[in-house]
């Protein structure tokens, strides 16, 4: 009998800044010539314990580095164990029966792990991917193959290495499957403090990222109640791929050190795209980002084509992957990368000019990259004959109220609440956690000095920030930084337009907001203007107010989290369970005959707390099918299958 549960309602310088400065006290070398004052003896006896002389400086900075990954470590296991837990207390998950864990997993979730029960139940890995690119159960009447038309190369990976590993005899696979995604979540963390870490030169600013995400829990992530959706698989690698490119945009990097990180952009690059069917659009803004800095001079013509040569290397290879799916060589992004390198390749005299002249040039480059991007997507799509991402144009004209549509599609997602407007009180909870304030500080200030600096480099006849010239200026700023600023502006703007979309910036925000706090150039530009620009002040701001945050937010906070994680439901959903148990035990033919219907236009709930409709339980209904006999066309219609969500 099952058990019954109450179920209740729904140091002082850790930053490796030290590294840049001389030695205190210089042991058995000719210019220690260092002049000691009455009462400094103690002093110099202090400093001689001190590690930095114990482990010498070679070694120092692989223990500073090796310490401030450690903790990034421990805070993104922290998240992940969060999630889990509250996984685990909101549906009481391990004691569930195999249908009720299977039913938890809502909507199209539920159809991504049937895949990857799928291939464990196929007898061979062979036999397994041929089922997959056969396959005759997901759409009606037709065979198609999954792989190519859906991003599910994950449950694929997962069903392979769960054969290959020894572990079937103590984990069961869904446990394998759900806590590979919460192991993702560590991933995203560390990325997010990585990317705080290389932008301020502290590892506080990486602490306070990674707290923020993890309080802002309900509007930077829905992993532990969307388990298989496919953002929770690939904006962690998203964000890694954010934290390889801010590594290669640091100044003084060296050529070998450029190329591994290359390499590291390339392969998030890649398991971001493999991993997500809304990939070419995120990219797309990733592009136009890099074309924005590219023309006010913030990055060198070198790390421009890099950047776009990896988006599109990962592109094609998915592509490969994808069985030579059209809806890539289609993609908007390839296009406009295509039509950016032509354009750059050919007007050689872009960047020369005065200030006028450029400003006239860069319009006029923009309008023939523009023109060249949509003649050459036009192009492409006739001679591919590509009409499956239609619906999401048609969306985008309807939603910005350029004109009605009457596509099914396009209008499902205008009423689908995800797709609208971010509402306002998400602000509300961000400026709860005391993340609203530092970020817009910090973004209002950093923005106000990228044009500065635009402006700037614009003036100058070829002699920009990227050009490598030495020569004082009175406005700087890292192509890291300059980077990061405008991705947390143009995916803040993607995120007001739509609501989904917010999961792509609220991470960043962290990152940003902390950098802002931790980092010298707020803080240079606010003491200049006290006239108390002192490298003693700086350094007292920059570690005492990040301390106080941190402070603040476990005395506020750590009770709510600890009484969140610990907080007991339970899944409850008998009529659907039912529902499934009733429908396995029938025979196969009349299953055939039973589900091949149509599915109305508006869905009616068929009963549960979780207000399960028609379509959610033919999903539910192909995931439990798998451990009974094989049924083929059991939905009778599934929209556009490459666009799932």
């Amino acid at each position: 009998m099952r058990a019954c549960r109450s179920r209740k309602s729904n140091s002082d310088d850790n930053s490796g800044s030290a590294l840049h400065r001389p030695p205190l006290v210089n042991f058995g070398t000719k210019d220690n010539s260092r002049v000691y004052k009455s009462g400094q003896r103690g002093i110099e006896e202090c400093l001689k314990l001190s590690w930095i002389h114990i482990l010498g400086p070679n070694c120092w900075p692989a223990v500073v580095i090796a310490a401030g990954l450690l903790l990034a470590g421990v805070i993104g296991l922290f998240h992940a164990w969060c999630v889990y837990s509250i996984h685990e207390n909101l549906l009481w998950f391990s004691h569930l029966k195999e249908v009720e864990r299977e039913i938890s997993f809502r909507t199209e979730c539920g159809l991504y792990y049937s895949y990857y029960k799928q291939m464990l139940k196929a007898p061979t890995i062979q036999q397994g991917l041929y089922e997959l690119t056969h396959d005759n159960t997901t759409e009606s009447k037709r065979t198609i193959n999954i792989l190519q038309r859906m991003n599910i190369y994950q449950e694929v990976f997962l069903s392979i290495l769960y054969r290959i590993l020894p572990i079937q005899t103590y984990l069961e696979p869904i446990y394998f499957y759900i806590y590979t995604v919460f192991a993702l979540q560590t991933v995203y963390v560390i990325a997010l403090f990585i990317t705080s870490w290389l932008l301020s030169d502290s590892w506080l600013a990486g602490a306070l990222s990674g707290v923020w995400y993890i309080l802002n829990r309900v509007d930077t992530t829905r992993v532990e109640f969307t388990i298989s959706l496919r953002e929770n698989w690939s904006i962690p690698f998203f964000a890694l791929q954010v934290a390889a490119i801010t590594c290669y945009l640091r100044p003084k990097l060296k050529p070998i050190h450029q190329r591994v990180v290359l390499w590291l952009v390339f392969v998030s690059t890649f398991c971001f795209c493999l991993t997500w069917q809304f990939n070419q659009f995120v990219l797309l803004v990733q592009a136009l980002i890099i074309y924005t800095l590219d023309c006010l001079d913030f990055l060198t013509a070198e790390q421009v084509v890099s950047l776009y040569l990896m988006q599109v290397s990962s592109l094609l290879l998915v592509w490969l992957l994808q069985f030579c799916n059209s809806m890539i060589l289609g993609s908007l992004v390839l296009s406009f990368i295509v039509s950016a390198l032509f354009i750059k390749h050919f007007q050689t005299g872009l960047k020369m000019g005065g200030f006028v002249i450029r400003v006239g040039k860069l319009a006029l480059h923009t309008l023939l990259v523009l023109a060249l991007t949509f003649t050459i997507n036009y192009s492409a799509k006739k001679v591919l004959q590509l009409k499956s991402d239609e619906h999401i144009f048609k969306f985008i004209k309807a939603k910005f109220g350029f004109g009605a549509t009457r596509d099914f599609d396009a209008s499902l997602y205008l009423c689908e609440e995800a797709f609208g407007l971010l509402p306002l009180d998400t602000f509300e909870r961000l400026a709860g956690t005391v993340l609203l304030y530092p970020y817009l500080c910090t973004l209002s200030v950093l923005f106000i000095l990228l044009l500065l600096v635009a402006l700037s480099n614009l003036s100058l006849n070829g002699l920009g920030q990227a050009s490598g010239e030495k020569e004082d200026r009175t406005f700087k700023m890292r192509p890291d930084v300059a980077y990061n600023l405008m991705h947390t502006v143009f995916f803040g703007l993607l995120a007001f337009s739509t609501m989904r979309m917010k999961y792509l910036w609220t991470g960043h925000m962290c990152t940003i907001a902390a950098f802002g706090v931790c980092g010298k150039e707020v803080w240079a530009l606010y003491l200049r203007v006290l006239h108390c620009n002192t490298k003693t002040a700086m350094r007292l701001i920059r570690y005492s107010v990040p301390i106080v945050i941190l402070a603040f937010l476990y005395y506020k906070f750590w009770p709510r989290l600890m009484e969140e994680i610990s907080e007991l439901r339970e899944f409850y959903d008998p009529d659907t369970v039912e529902l499934m148990e009733w429908i396995s035990g029938m025979n196969s033919q009349l299953i055939q005959h039973i589900f091949m219907l149509r599915m109305p236009f508006q869905p009616q709930p068929i009963s549960g707390k979780h207000s399960h409709t028609l379509i959610h339980t033919l999903i539910h209904y192909r995931q439990f099918s798998l451990t009974n006999s094989p049924v083929t066309h059991v939905f009778g219609v599934w929209g556009k299958p490459e666009h799932p969500d």
